[in-house]
């Protein structure tokens, strides 16, 4: 990106491991753009939550080029990204894909200068609680990639709590929903949220945000396999 304009994008393949593609995809996006590496004055990565292996691969490759670079990098929490890339809301439901019928999700408030306002901190629950968890809530915007994975489920629980759900861009059918008290509305997908990282990236850093790629972080919410192998170790010696 240079300033708000985008010069080249990629979307990678979910299928296959960032250790495989992401460097090249780096180098074509940079040969695209006609620009080196080192032309780059900021790095922005999207810093979780998200799949684990895909985060370390990411924020490493990320506080590498900055540290040798001596450039400074942001990290985006990917659920910011969401919830910026569905526009201005009172309130947004930032949903993504947390692997085994499970996401990550979060809500967030955006102001209309596209910024950002945690309002609970991100949770990994089963759909279903996580929609559970809403009840009472008269207007709500839900956005990411999850919203379309579930859509039957979302369906399904709208049709029982009595809430309309429109599609962004339409209006609502009052003959329809005159008995409904709730409107939740669907935001579309936005299949690259790179571009949103990079704005958010530029307005953290003009606001003071040092840079410091040696301070950079991922943000996983809920623990790996490993670590929940060793509590479940450690709890069935206690037991015995």
């Amino acid at each position: 990106m240079r300033g708000g304009r985008s010069l080249s994008a990629r979307a990678g393949d979910a299928q296959v491991s960032h250790s495989m593609d992401l460097l090249e995809n780096i180098r074509a996006l940079l040969t695209e753009a006609g620009l080196r590496l080192d032309d780059v004055e900021l790095f922005a990565v999207a810093n979780g939550p998200g799949s684990f292996t895909g985060l370390r691969i990411g924020v490493a490759t990320i506080k590498s080029f900055a540290a040798t670079l001596s450039r400074p990098a942001i990290g985006v929490p990917t659920l910011y990204a969401v919830a910026l890339s569905a526009g201005p809301s009172l309130c947004t439901l930032a949903m993504i894909p947390a692997g085994r019928g499970e996401v990550f999700g979060q809500l967030l408030a955006v102001d209309e200068g596209r910024v950002p306002r945690p309002l609970n901190n991100p949770v990994h629950l089963s759909p279903g609680k996580l929609l559970d968890g809403l009840s009472g809530r008269r207007e709500l915007k839900l956005a990411g990639e999850a919203v379309k994975l579930y859509a039957d489920e979302i369906d399904a629980y709208a049709r029982q709590q009595g809430i309309a759900l429109i599609k962004e861009g339409e209006s609502s059918d009052n003959s329809s929903t005159e008995d409904r008290l709730d409107t939740w509305t669907l935001a579309s997908t936005v299949e690259n949220l790179a571009f949103t990282v990079g704005v958010e990236a530029g307005r953290l850093y003009k606001s003071g945000e040092t840079g410091n790629p040696f301070e950079l972080r991922a943000i996983y919410v809920r623990p790996s396999d490993a670590e929940l192998n060793e509590q479940c170790r450690e709890q069935n010696q206690q037991a015995g």
